[in-house]
């Protein structure tokens, strides 16, 4: 990296409160659009079942960007990036908004997934080369809680929007805060670039953009797009394909797009693992609750929604309490017990029924946020603490992509049970035993931590990295 200046107090403090706001407009957009589709549809004069395009567009442009994030940034700058990232996803939002056809309303998502599939992962690799290490948990637990957020609360806005103004303000209302965050960012956020830049490694990226690709429509395929297994199949075969070549093709150049030997550092090849399984059980909720209170139980939409309210309050909860959580017991402890905890939570949500107390709910879903922000946190931090500066560009990369495709994989998987054990029961068991399968496959992650060093990971404390002005 190029240093000049140090990071000065002030932007110490704003940057985890810039990329966390990044954060949130991404991962709110994610969820908020689903509620508008049928209005959309109406407005346009197109197809409800045709307009599940409009999501793909954007899933597909990230799937395929991400893995080029970590280079995109340090070639161009993380400031520079981090704007445009902003200014794209801004642009697509506001052409989202202006667009009276279906085919440019999805050429406008592909725009707007430019600018998120840099937004996060060029944000958390800032964090990561800014701050000393020894901060970086108390700092990773503020950044992911509007992940958690996001998602739970689109949703019921997204209704809200719809019902209440037109669907064109889900996009509209991007606008201002992206305006907001491009005059913070050119303000204060440090501009990291690679001290040596390799070349672009296309082949890889070709190879592996392709398999995040059909990986992504396969995964679509088995939910809302309701594709034949047959065609599921052939295209997760051509997916493993892609991903086996590029892995063989990355041993054996010298600058690959990810590189084998970011797995030799064992807390990152056990993060990663961790994050693409124990996310399963995280990423079906989201998916699960709102469908088992609105489907099975009879709840209204708004009901519903504010029934989610628990999950983000004990998000909240415990966003200042992670770090010394996790000085007090050690990764390695935390997560294996967590993740534990974590599925068997998940799994008791199969105890839910029309005669549960609405106290007891809103207690159940709380501790549920709780824990599953804490695995967050744990799970993030313990994947990029050990890596060194130089290998931080790539490991981020890589985690970004892992986070993505695994909460696309937990709502398929999900959606694939709650499909197949309604065939067999009725829709109240079907659900329970969709959350039973989802919490013992989160439970079965804490194989995988178990193989964590008992010590504490990471470096020395160090100071931060200086930033470019």
């Amino acid at each position: 990296m190029q240093p000049t200046l140090p990071l000065d107090p002030r932007s110490a403090r704003l940057l985890p409160w810039l990329v966390a706001i990044a954060f949130f407009m991404q991962t709110l957009d994610s969820t908020i659009l689903n509620t508008a589709l049928p209005a959309m549809a109406l407005d346009l004069a197109e197809d409800p079942l045709r307009m599940q395009g409009v999501v793909i567009a954007y899933m597909l442009t990230v799937a395929l960007l991400i893995p080029a994030s970590g280079w995109i940034a340090d070639r161009f700058g993380s400031r520079q990036i981090f704007v445009a990232a902003i200014l794209l996803f801004s642009l697509g939002s506001l052409l989202c908004a202006l667009s009276p056809r279906l085919d440019l309303l999805i050429a406008a998502r592909v725009v707007q997934g430019l600018g998120g599939a840099l937004m996060l992962p060029v944000g958390r690799l800032v964090v990561l080369r800014a701050y000393p290490r020894s901060e970086f948990v108390r700092i990773m637990a503020f950044i992911a809680l509007p992940g958690l957020v996001g998602p739970l609360l689109g949703p019921t806005l997204g209704g809200w929007l719809v019902e209440y103004a037109s669907w064109h303000w889900i996009f509209l209302i991007n606008l201002p805060v992206g305006v907001l965050g491009c005059l913070a960012a050119l303000r204060f956020m440090p501009d990291f670039k690679a001290a040596l830049r390799p070349r672009f490694d296309t082949p890889g990226f070709l190879l592996f953009g392709a398999a995040m690709v059909l990986i992504t429509i396969a995964l679509e395929g088995l939910g809302e797009l309701h594709m034949p297994h047959a065609r599921v199949m052939l295209l997760l075969f051509c997916a493993t394909a892609c991903m086996a070549a590029y892995w063989l093709r990355a041993g054996r150049v010298e600058a690959p797009l990810f590189s084998p030997r970011l797995f030799r550092t064992r807390s990152f090849a056990v993060g990663i693992l961790g994050n693409l399984f124990a996310r399963l059980g995280g990423g079906a909720l989201p998916f699960l609750v709102p469908l088992l209170l609105q489907v099975a139980l009879g709840y209204s939409p708004a009901e519903a929604g504010i029934s989610m309210i628990p999950l983000a309050l004990g998000a909240m909860a415990v966003k200042s309490l992670a770090k010394p959580i996790i000085d007090r017991f050690g990764y390695r402890r935390l997560l294996l017990g967590n993740t534990l905890l974590l599925g068997g939570l998940i799994a008791s949500l199969a105890g839910i029924g029309a005669h549960t107390p609405g106290w007891l709910l809103a207690l159940h879903l709380g501790l549920v946020g709780t824990v599953n922000s804490l695995q967050f946190t744990a799970m993030n931090t313990i994947t990029l603490i050990d890596l060194s500066d130089t290998e931080a560009s790539s490991g981020n990369g890589l985690l970004s992509v892992v986070v993505q495709l695994s909460m696309s994989l937990g709502v398929a998987i999900a959606a694939a049970l709650l499909g197949g054990f309604t065939m067999e029961a009725d829709v109240l068991q079907a659900f329970r035993l969709t959350f039973l399968c989802v919490g013992a496959i989160t439970m079965l992650a804490a194989a995988l931590f178990a193989q964590l060093d008992p010590g504490p990971p990471g470096p020395e404390p160090r100071r931060p990295v200086e930033a470019g002005g």
